[in-house]
């Protein structure tokens, strides 16, 4: 049975930074692309960046030029990571990633980034 389970987050000021990490454990074989996603209060979940077994990445237009997306795989482990810079009050929200693989999403417990002054 796959999981998915992140690190980081937490509260920074406007203009500072954060990395997220993701690591899956039991999909190495069928995985095939792992995204983040955030839910502020009051508004529905929204995908932010995503990468593909090939790496190929997309974002979110809010998120363009400040956030990167990016993949390793170690020892048959494959850890996403999300480096966001120039944080702004608008990117506060509870941050999930996921890990598509046999036609499921599996789904991270989700963290808390509070950027305020």
């Amino acid at each position: 049975q796959g999981q998915v389970e992140q690190s980081g987050g937490g509260l920074v000021q406007p203009g500072g930074s954060l990395r997220l990490s993701c690591a899956e454990t039991g999909l190495y074989r069928v995985i095939t692309s792992m995204a983040w996603y955030r839910q502020a209060p009051g508004k529905q979940r929204e995908v932010v960046a995503t990468i593909s077994n090939e790496g190929r990445t997309s974002y979110s237009d809010s998120v363009k030029d400040r956030f990167i997306i990016s993949r390793e795989t170690v020892n048959r482990k494959n850890t996403a990571y999300l480096q966001m810079n120039s944080l702004k009050p608008e990117d506060t929200a509870t941050y999930y990633c996921n890990a598509a693989a046999a036609f499921t999403l599996y789904w991270s417990q989700g963290t808390q980034v509070t950027v305020s002054s």
